[in-house]
């Protein structure tokens, strides 16, 4: 299988490895520690960065400034700003975010089944 690199996948991987490519291209695309956690907290929701940020802890500015970046080019979440001072800026998902909320489900009731076990 050929390598996937920054600029994606080459043609001969989609052409001959096209029942692994799926897999490769939905890995790649989700592929940050914080993603699947940020499409998952703004599914029914949109949410604002400072929502997100507190959400998710730990994480730096710089990170998940990083992270919503990946989703948005992507074409996972959408960003809208509102022209407010200061300005407003609320993330929210698209519909090929949509997409994959079933799987992010699935991945929490895995877990839920899994996991460690939270007396």
């Amino acid at each position: 299988m050929s390598r996937i690199c920054k600029d994606g996948f080459d043609e001969k991987c989609i052409k001959e490895q096209r029942e692994v490519y799926g897999i490769a291209y939905t890995q790649n695309i989700l592929s940050g520690r914080w993603k699947y956690l940020i499409l998952w907290f703004i599914k029914s929701k949109e949410r604002r960065y400072s929502e997100i940020k507190a959400f998710l802890g730990g994480i730096s500015q710089g990170s998940l400034t990083k992270q919503l970046r990946e989703l948005e080019t992507a074409g996972l979440i959408n960003r809208k700003i509102y022209p407010e001072v200061p300005p407003r800026v609320e993330y929210s998902l698209s519909s090929k975010g949509e997409e994959l909320i079933p799987i992010i489900d699935l991945m929490e009731e895995f877990g839920k089944k899994f996991g460690e076990q939270v007396d």
